[in-house]
Order: structure tokens, then C-alpha cells, then sequence
């Protein structure tokens, strides 16, 4: 029987112990005459910039310490593992700290399921994805003003497909990555698990930072590792070559999807939200 509602021995209902919100409306014009939605999106654009300021930084740093023009050790450097702690630490960092104020999505993809669940208003989800893009082209933008010669030279820290994988492969490791970290962030901060699982502490940006990580290590030798549409197009702006530019769909639409599939499972199958739905209607009538 689930736990959502449990008989009492009198044969009444007991509360659930946890509270879902109420979803969001889908257009809510009363949110552009609050302050609080402009902080929001300033935290998600100053968040952005930071995180691919960090991180490009990273993947600049990592290719010119193993460049063999340099005669430098192919084995040197941070390698895959330090620029998968780099993303992964950076995003555990920015939403722990922007989670109370913007939701820390810092992500358009993780915003998207987000909006399909219906967990923020359509005026917020596009606000949100214009500063998280408009960060992400400042942070890159950084990088290359204080370090120009290397940015050109070693790529911008733009995602490009791998030699020997097709547009299918890394589409589908875009889809996989991506489902994996917003199937993360709903479980994380899900409000049944806060509350059934109040006994073990769980900070929820350290899961989602675990997870960002552990997607790094398995794509960064398929696409660079996108898995947010932000980073990709931020790179791909500043860096603006066509070799950029070539696959960059892959970085948009693999994400898209792969936070769409997350976003069904979670609601609609784990939450049962179409069941409990049907039941609602079923007792109304």
C-alpha cells in the first residue's frame, strides 16, 4: 500500500508527512512585477559565468600542460578525472549556493524539466535560459581576454565530437548524460525523500555535483561532455570557429530530450502523478 496515505487503526486518513508545492501556472505575469524573479535570474547569469569561467579555464590549462609543442609529459596536468572534479566540484559549489535564491539551475536543460513538471512558470524558465547563455558567453569571454593565445590554440574548451564517434553516438551519450543529472536533481530535491529519509542528511547539491562528475568521466572522450546547452553555446560564441559549430545541435537537442525523459520518469512514473490524477478524477466523480 503506499505510504502517501496510510489508514489509522479508527479507519480515518492520516496527513501525508511531506508537502508537495502546487504546480506552477504555466504563464504567471504577476512574477514580472517581483523582485525576487530578477535576483533570481541575476543569480543564475552571475552562477553561469562563474561556472564556465572555472571551468574552460580547466580544459585550457589541462591541453596546454600535455601540448607536445611544449615537449610537455602526455601524463601531466589534472587529466579527464581533474576536469570531471572541476564541472562536477563547481556545480556542487553554485547550487549550494544559489538554491535558495534561484533553484540553482544553471543549466537550460535542467530548467526545461524543471518547467515540464511543472516546478517553475514559463516567464521564469525563459529568463532563466537567456542568463544562463548570457553568463555562460561573459564567463568564456573572460577566459579569452586573459588568455587569448591559449584559448585559440587549444579550442575555447568547445565541445566537439571525438574523432571516431559518429553524430548518433554522441547524440545519444547528450541524452544518457543529461538524463542522468536532471534524474538527479528531482530526486534530490524531492520533498517524499526530505521527508522520509529525514534521518540520513543529504545535501542536495552534493548528489547533483556527484553526478555532473561521474557524466564527465564517462563522455568527455565522446563529446567534450555538454549535458548543458548553456556551456556548449557560451564555448561554441566566443571561440566561433566552424569546426564549433559543425555538431553544435547535438549539444541542444541531446540535452533537451534527455531532461524531457527524466522529467516523465520522475513525475509520471516514480510520483505515479497520471495515477494519483486518474484516482482524483475518479473520486470527484
Amino acid at each position: 500500500m503506499s505510504k502517501d496515505i496510510e489508514v489509522a487503526e479508527q479507519g480515518s486518513f492520516s496527513a501525508k508527512d511531506y508537502h508537495d508545492p502546487p504546480p506552477e501556472p504555466l504563464i504567471n505575469p504577476e512574477e514580472l512585477t517581483k523582485w525576487s524573479l530578477y535576483r533570481a535570474v541575476i543569480a543564475e547569469f552571475i552562477a553561469t559565468l562563474l561556472f564556465l569561467y572555472i571551468s574552460v579555464l580547466t580544459v585550457i590549462g589541462y591541453k596546454s600542460q600535455i601540448d607536445p609543442a611544449k615537449n610537455a609529459d602526455p601524463c601531466g596536468g589534472v587529466g579527464i578525472l581533474g576536469i570531471a572534479w572541476a564541472f562536477g566540484g563547481m556545480i556542487f559549489i553554485l547550487v549550494y549556493c544559489t538554491a535558495g535564491i534561484s533553484g540553482g539551475h544553471i543549466n537550460p536543460a535542467v530548467t526545461l524539466g524543471l518547467f515540464l513538471a511543472r516546478k517553475v512558470s514559463l516567464i521564469r524558465a525563459l529568463l532563466y535560459m537567456v542568463a544562463q547563455c548570457a553568463g555562460a558567453i561573459c564567463g568564456v569571454g573572460l577566459v579569452k581576454g586573459f588568455q587569448k593565445a591559449h584559448f585559440v590554440r587549444y579550442g575555447g574548451g568547445a565541445n566537439q565530437m571525438a574523432a571516431g564517434y559518429n553524430k548518433g553516438t554522441g547524440l545519444a551519450a547528450e541524452i544518457i548524460g543529461t538524463f542522468v543529472l536532471v534524474y538527479t536533481v528531482f530526486s534530490a530535491t524531492d520533498p517524499k525523500r526530505s521527508a522520509r529519509d529525514s534521518h540520513v542528511p543529504v545535501l542536495a547539491p552534493l548528489p547533483i555535483g556527484f553526478a555532473v562528475f561521474m557524466v564527465h568521466l564517462a563522455t568527455i572522450p565522446i563529446t567534450g561532455t555538454g549535458i548543458n546547452p548553456a556551456r556548449s553555446f557560451g564555448a561554441a560564441v566566443i571561440y566561433n570557429h566552424d569546426k564549433a559549430w559543425d555538431e553544435h545541435w547535438i549539444f541542444w537537442v541531446g540535452p533537451f530530450v534527455g531532461a524531457a525523459i527524466a522529467a516523465f520518469y520522475h513525475q509520471y512514473i516514480l510520483r505515479a502523478a497520471a495515477i494519483k490524477a486518474l484516482g482524483s478524477f475518479r473520486s470527484n466523480a
